[in-house]
């Protein structure tokens, strides 16, 4: 056996070695750069329509079919004025019968609180005109527009029944405040609507924002300092709901002065047409908006037969928080303009301030934002020193500090600081007040439960103690 497996091993080691065979395929392959294709040359433009030319059967032409527009471009400013459009009439709603028509001997009296009343037919394109009506309220869902008329409602009518008493007049400077969906803007739609009755001549801004957001045109007023800022279109505008809303008022009264125009003026021209005149053209709109302020303001004379006597005036604005702080506006130097640099905001806070008189008399409102407020440290700072003075029984120590080591807004400081000022905050309806208005809901089909007391006392509670805007979702928004 030994011999065998000798054998063997002497065979193996006489073979020659293996070498393993390579492969026909290799993992990896490159191109070499010589067998890449030839640039062509450029072909130009004559180039290829001559080749079309010559052969016309090789070419592809495909007819491209015109493009169809199926939807209507909106024209301009027709997007905002759908989006802002307010609706005051629904024909599906119910009627409710038992609601009287709010007049002047119910506005006042203290029998009205905790009833609903329909505004006068006369009065809604009025305050539509206005912009008294928010897109926010849910006019659309009832047969016609009818408000609350609360405790709230008959002080604020009361208040501006005495503007003029025995001969004397007064003038109202008030901030409405309160929560959110508390009702700030119905109590200016409140006023308006007494103003109204009363023959006043109204003015009204709806959205403060409007004058700050830098979303209108705007120019510096020349020789004055600090430098001031009109706003032509938006002025042009103001004049035009002036003469619309109060055309019937206006049409009665003739200037009583000699202006410095720059266009002629006709003595016995009324100022219904004295504002259509500044309406039509931006820009002599504020120029005449200052004569027209100034024929208003004019001191009514007893036994003078060439001056008409003039009405007390109501100027409101909504949404005071934006004008309270820095506008959007830039100056030459590209720094950011404040509010009260703006003419039209000048104006509107000399006279909630005192600084400038309404010699007939008559009310400057301003009603804060909840919902939609930009940051104004300032100007909420001082709505709680001025609500915590006016307290009955205060003390000092609960009078909130202004701390002279935070940096503070001096010009709104100046404007709230005057004691004429006045706060006036929104509260919670009461029981019988929230029954008298899911009464209305239900008589306008809208609300299908019962309205017992167990209904007031559950919806009530559920609003934060009666605000009117959690009351109106509770009741009317469909539950999931």
């Amino acid at each position: 056996m030994s011999s065998l497996r000798c054998w063997r091993c002497a065979i193996t080691s006489l073979r020659p070695p293996q070498i393993p065979l390579p492969l026909s395929t290799r993992s990896f392959s490159t191109t070499i750069i010589a067998y890449k294709a030839p640039l062509m040359k450029p072909v130009s433009k004559a180039a290829r329509s001559s080749a079309r030319s010559t052969n016309p059967g090789k070419t592809l032409r495909v007819k491209k079919k015109p493009v169809v527009k199926s939807v209507r471009r909106f024209a301009l400013g027709e997007r905002k004025a759908f989006r802002k459009r307010v609706v005051l009439s629904n024909p599906n709603a119910l009627e409710v019968r038992n609601v009287s028509e709010l007049d002047a001997e119910k506005m006042s009296d203290p029998k009205s609180a905790g009833s609903m009343l329909a505004l006068p037919d006369r009065l809604v394109e009025q305050l539509r005109a206005l912009g008294a009506f928010k897109i926010t309220q849910r006019w659309s869902a009832f047969r016609k527009p009818a408000v609350l008329w609360t405790s709230q409602s008959v002080k604020m009518a009361q208040d501006l029944e005495g503007v003029v008493k025995d001969d004397q007049y007064k003038t109202i400077r008030r901030v409405v405040t309160g929560e959110r969906n508390s009702g700030k803007s119905q109590m200016l739609l409140q006023a308006m609507t007494v103003a109204l009755m009363k023959k006043w001549v109204v003015i009204s801004i709806p959205e403060g924002q409007e004058l700050t957001i830098a979303h209108t045109d705007y120019t510096p007023l020349p020789e004055t300092r600090p430098i001031q800022y009109i706003q032509r279109t938006y002025t042009a505008s103001l004049l035009s709901q002036i003469a619309r809303v109060n055309e019937e008022v206006l049409s009665t009264m003739q200037l009583s002065k000699k202006h410095s125009m720059p266009i002629p003026l006709q003595s016995n021209m009324t100022l219904g047409r004295l504002a259509q005149l500044g309406a039509s053209d931006p820009d002599l709109a504020w120029p005449i908006f200052q004569a027209f302020w100034d024929e208003l303001t004019n001191p009514s004379i007893d036994g003078d037969t060439k001056q008409q006597p003039r009405p007390p005036i109501l100027l409101c604005l909504d949404g005071l928080n934006w004008i309270m702080r820095l506008s959007e506006y830039r100056d030459a130097d590209f720094n950011l303009i404040h509010s009260h640099d703006l003419a039209l905001v000048r104006h509107f806070t000399d006279h909630l301030s005192g600084l400038r008189k309404l010699s007939n008399g008559g009310a400057i409102i301003g009603a804060t934002s909840a919902s939609n407020k930009p940051p104004a440290a300032t100007f909420q700072l001082m709505i709680r020193r001025l609500e915590a003075q006016l307290a009955a029984n205060v003390n000092e120590k609960d009078i909130p500090k202004i701390n002279p080591f935070e940096k503070h807004d001096r010009r709104v400081m100046e404007v709230l600081s005057s004691k004429e000022v006045e706060i006036y905050r929104m509260k919670g309806l009461k029981r019988d007040e929230t029954k008298a208005l899911l009464e209305y809901y239900a008589a306008s089909g809208l609300l299908r439960d019962t309205v017992d007391e167990r209904r007031v006392s559950e919806n009530w509670t559920l609003a934060g103690g009666g605000i009117v805007g959690e009351i109106e979702r509770n009741a009317l928004v469909p539950k999931i």
